[in-house]
């Protein structure tokens, strides 16, 4: 555990010093957010702290982790999600554009050696994919979860603490001792696991409210990329992912289908209709929402690790769905009657 703890510190410690760093050179090169599109009138603060995300996640890396093909194809996936998700932030691109390279970024993961080879099936057992149906499934899940951080990042330090704690859930069932046979193997797992948490962890001291600096889409999609991946690394976490980030999938999952089917427009037009948005109109202070994700993510990242067979995590996800399924029917009976 002593090398852990060398990792959690060194990230951590890397991150804070990184982040003063760019609360006073930002501002200086014009990286600050515009308030005043969105009605604020606060002064701007600097933005796209995904690029320092990135920085840090790539130094600690290099330093902690063996570079194999694998890890090299995470640390170039991400670092084009990163460069894209700047350029988004900076200039605004087309949301198709950001979806091909999101895919780009995936196809790097598959050739990498990283991807989805097959899935385990409550009282049905494994079902194994051909190479091309785990190819598409791998890139379809990578896809899905950045996107999913990505709708999330609408209060401030919201993405950054869940994907902190989602990150620290990978860690611990990664040295679960329960599940390998050689924990020895899960190092590399654990390792970034950690060093995510970490970054996340770090950049949670500038973006809890009131923000200091926000992380743009290049953080939100960063850490929804490295989340997706490291979910299929060594064997294989996708069903813990997405219990411990079901609300952001789900609450997407919602929100696509209502664009699409009930409003008749393009499930990219944003708008302010997420879960975390009807918990602010209703009048919840932004820190009463986050404890709100914290506690949810936490309590199901706690069950994920502590019950890890696949038939009881099946169990858990029915309830899962049934919570955010209960709390959406009461925010918008809520809002309506509001209205």
């Amino acid at each position: 555990m002593n090398f852990y703890w060398q990792v959690a510190v060194f990230t951590f410690a890397l991150m804070v010093v990184l982040g003063i760093f760019c609360l006073k050179f930002f501002p200086k090169i014009g990286m600050v957010d515009s308030p005043e599109k969105y009605g604020m009138t606060r002064a701007p603060i600097p933005y796209s702290g995904g690029v320092a995300m990135y920085v840090v996640f790539l130094i600690a890396t290099l330093i902690f982790v063996p570079i194999d093909k694998e890890v090299l194809a995470l640390l170039c996936g991400s670092g084009l999600i990163v460069l894209v998700g700047f350029l988004d932030d900076r200039f605004g691109l087309s949301p198709l554009i950001r979806l091909f390279f999101q895919f780009v970024a995936g196809v790097i993961l598959v050739y990498g050696g990283v991807g989805i080879l097959s899935i385990h099936l409550p009282f049905f057992g494994n079902l194994a994919f051909v190479p091309l149906v785990g190819a598409v499934f791998t890139i379809v899940w990578v896809m899905t979860i950045v996107n999913a951080m990505n709708f999330l990042d609408g209060v401030s330090g919201l993405n950054s603490g869940v994907s902190a704690i989602a990150a620290l859930t990978l860690f611990f069932l990664s040295i679960h001792p329960g599940l390998h046979e050689n924990p020895a193997s899960q190092t590399g797992l654990a390792s970034l696991a950690l060093i995510l948490s970490m970054v996340a962890f770090g950049f949670l001291l500038f973006d809890f409210p009131k923000a200091k600096m926000l992380m743009g889409d290049a953080g939100s999609t960063l850490l929804g990329f490295v989340l997706a991946t490291l979910a299929i690394f060594s064997g294989g976490k996708v069903a813990t992912a997405f219990l411990v980030l079901g609300v952001p999938i789900l609450d997407m999952v919602w929100v696509v289908l209502r664009r699409i089917f009930v409003e008749k427009k393009k499930f990219w037009q944003g708008d302010l209709k997420h879960m975390h948005h009807r918990f602010l109109n209703l009048g919840l202070s932004d820190r009463r929402v986050l404890v709100f994700y914290y506690f949810v993510t936490a309590v199901f990242g706690i069950l994920a690790v502590s019950f890890v067979d696949t038939e009881q995590k099946l169990f858990i996800l029915i309830a899962l769905v049934i919570l955010v399924a209960i709390l959406a029917g009461a925010l918008i009976f809520s809002g309506r009657r509001k209205v």
